[in-house]
């Protein structure tokens, strides 16, 4: 008996580690590969079965040594993909570099690479297809089910002390990175089926959150990504029906290629079967054209409430968003509607950009720039998820510019501490006079050569700069010399004759030898008989204009199979055009570049005045009062709102703080304290009142202003 004690007591006061099983993500057995351990789902009984019983194929990566439980990255793949993807194995190209499941883990993370339900082996492979994978299609990245599944994968992970649950984060490419997106917002809620929100915790009770997202080459709003109509602008904070009022026009030739992607490779709903994953359905009304009524309507509203991330409430996780400026699927108007909305109301959001010339067709993804871009991602994991290092400065941006030949290094890197400061200088041209645009102009070689899906997908492709009946055009000053950096702006009065139009535009950059290269690209939903003075941006682009080269703007009733041509006719008489870009040269040191128009500054914060005045009155009343000074161009309604920070010093010690709203109609805000006690003062003989105001989304914080005043007891 005395022996079996012993034993017992030297088991209690071994150590623990020594004795720890190794850790068995999903119960899978890990081996070592490629310098670190891989744990993957190899047979179909081996998948893991989602909080609605589908089967997902999933595997996991996890550092070369260590019981866990691990800081966890969960690598999202894209439209058409599978868990492979971004897994160990993977080679490090220009978009993987430092950016795959083994160097993660490498790192010290657990790596999870699922493939979304409906793709791979987790139903879209026919057969993959057992009898649980009955409704196991795909739903379009929706938040009640893709974002779900990604939810309760690490939540079973948490259980199994695989997954740390305060060091969660999650990135992805395109399908990816509207998922990353969207589980930022959701952060620490899950959307059940009904559209319900509840607390994200594991099966085990487990409290969770996403700390950090890393989305590339993203959508925020898919409504607006695949039926823009026009009426984003990088100036103004977007509201939530902007990208269905009116539907926009369809960028169809990514469309089709990407329906047809999911017939070859994936699982689709039967037509009809589901109302919240009708992929085929929608595909067909969206084809058949215009008009589109409540039908379509009906559509994008459940796209814009399931299926992105714009729209969410809540505060998101900790974002750093990558778009690219030649991506004509996802454009830069994706990650900035985020940015500019989180930057609206919280001036300090951990939020920053990153752009370069990648992504989806015609980006070019070019080394430099996807390696420099990359390990910044990293960092910005490390920084929220392992603690090492600092996270970029809420706000900040990172670009690189557009060259060619496709094959030349990425330029730049530009920085700047917002996306305003990004583009300090403006080059401005038009015209006043009228020119006709009908839906029948055009060349269709030249729209067919610039399609991104048949037409190559070279971002640097040139053709020879002519003139197109029924087109529009407006060339700008042949200087060069400056870089566009942001999105251009055009303003034009329209007189419209026919219904369901749509206004295309292309910027290029003409030669002096007469070619020309597409810079940057847009459509504009016009309503039906449209009249009077409209305000659309085209995609934008970081790209250099070499000397003597020359800005021309066309405007198009027509640019198919990239949009959709609409169905019947009509011509717009466009008068008095003035197009601006955005660029990174501030005025005055270029020729030609000067200050942008006081619209395009409207995200540009400026610094107002503070004024204060502090009186102490009888009974131990202390007021403070004061305003807002406005700098000129901001409006009050723009300008007067937020609050300001009221803290009272006695001596070394603060006996009292306030936080008064500054009123909207005078900019005036007030304060009143009033002291019952006189030992609150001590032997203070004055006290010292500090005021600052932060800033709002128009206006930098104010310099702080302090005034003193004396005790009356």
């Amino acid at each position: 008996m005395r022996r079996i004690l012993l034993a017992v007591v030297a088991l209690a006061l071994f150590p623990a580690s020594a004795s720890a099983a190794p850790p068995l993500p999903f119960g899978h057995l890990c081996t070592p590969q490629n310098g670190v351990r891989f744990c993957p789902t190899n047979a179909l009984t081996d998948r893991v079965a989602s909080f609605d019983g589908v089967p997902l194929d999933v595997d996991v990566t996890l550092p070369p040594s260590g019981d866990g439980p691990f800081p966890t990255i969960v690598m999202l793949h894209g439209y058409g993909g599978n868990k492979s993807n971004y897994a160990t194995e993977q080679a490090e190209g220009a978009t993987t570099y430092h950016w795959n499941a083994n160097y993660f883990a490498r790192r010290g993370y657990a790596v999870v690479n699922p493939s979304a339900r409906g793709f791979g082996r987790s139903c879209g492979q026919p057969a993959s297809r057992t009898p649980d994978c009955a409704r196991g299609w795909i739903h379009l990245a929706d938040q009640r089910y893709e974002a779900r599944d990604t939810q309760h994968l690490l939540g079973l992970l948490a259980d199994q002390g695989v997954a740390r649950p305060g060091a969660l984060g999650v990135t992805g490419i395109s399908y990816g990175g509207g998922q990353s997106l969207e589980l930022a917002y959701l952060r620490d809620r899950i959307r059940n089926p009904d559209g319900s929100f509840a607390p994200w915790r594991s099966p085990k009770g487990t409290p969770l959150s996403i700390a950090a997202a890393y989305p590339r080459w993203l959508w925020s709003d898919l409504v607006n990504a695949l039926l823009p109509n026009g009426r984003f602008l990088d100036f103004r904070v977007s509201s939530a029906t902007e990208s269905r009022e009116p539907i926009g026009v369809p960028i169809q030739s990514f469309i089709s290629g990407l329906y047809a992607t999911g017939t070859a490779s994936g699982f689709y709903a039967p037509s009809g079967l589901d109302p919240g994953a009708d992929l085929t359905s929608w595909f067909g009304r969206i084809q058949a054209g215009e008009p589109y009524g409540a039908d379509t309507r009906a559509i994008a509203d459940e796209i814009h409430a399931h299926h992105q991330g714009f729209g969410l409430s809540g505060t998101p996780a900790p974002l750093l968003l990558h778009g690219g400026w030649t991506d004509d699927l996802f454009p830069s108007s994706e990650p900035l509607r985020i940015y500019n909305a989180l930057r609206a109301a919280n001036p300090s959001a951990p939020v920053s950009l990153q752009f370069a010339d990648l992504g989806h067709q015609r980006g070019s993804n070019k080394v430099n720039a996807d390696q420099a871009l990359n390990n910044a991602g990293s960092a910005f994991l490390d920084a929220y998820l392992r603690g090492a290092g600092s996270p970029p400065a809420p706000g900040s941006v990172t670009a690189f510019t557009q060259t060619c030949p496709r094959g030349a290094a990425a330029g730049g890197p530009f920085t700047a501490a917002s996306w305003p400061a990004l583009h300090p200088g403006a080059v401005t041209f038009g015209a006043a006079a009228a020119q006709t645009v009908t839906s029948g102009g055009g060349d269709p070689q030249t729209a067919q050569a610039f399609d991104p899906i048949s037409g190559g997908g070279d971002a640097c492709k040139s053709v020879a700069s002519a003139s197109e009946p029924g087109t529009a055009a407006y060339t700008g000053f042949r200087g060069g010399r400056y870089t566009l950096m942001g999105r251009p702006t055009v303003t034009a009065d329209v007189q419209t004759t026919g219904a369901n139009g749509q206004l295309v535009s292309r910027l290029w950059d003409v030669a002096p030898g007469g070619t020309q290269v597409l810079i940057a690209r847009g459509v504009y939903r016009l309503t039906d008989n449209q009249r009077g003075r409209i305000t659309f941006q085209l995609s934008g682009n970081g790209y250099r204009f070499a000397p003597g080269h020359a800005p021309r703007l066309q405007l198009l009733g027509r640019d198919a199979p990239a949009f959709r041509a609409s169905n019947g006719s009509l011509s717009v008489r466009v008068a008095n055009v003035r197009a601006v870009l955005p660029v990174a040269e501030r005025p005055g040191t270029v020729p030609g570049v000067g200050r942008p128009p006081g619209q395009l500054q409207a995200l540009a914060r400026k610094r107002p005045r503070l004024s204060v005045r502090v009186r102490f009155g009888k009974r131990r009343v202390l007021r403070t009062t004061g305003r807002l000074i406005l700098p000129r161009g901001v409006s009050r309604a723009r300008g007067c709102r937020g609050r300001v920070a009221i803290r009272v010093r006695a001596g070394k010690r603060t006996i009292a703080a306030r936080r008064p709203v500054v009123r909207r109609k005078t900019c005036k805000f007030a304060s009143k304290v009033r002291f019952r006690r006189k030992d609150r003062f001590g032997t203070a003989k004055r006290l010292t009142v500090r005021v600052r105001f932060r800033g709002n989304a128009a206006l930098a914080p104010a310099k702080t202003r302090v005034r003193r005043v004396r005790i009356r007891r």
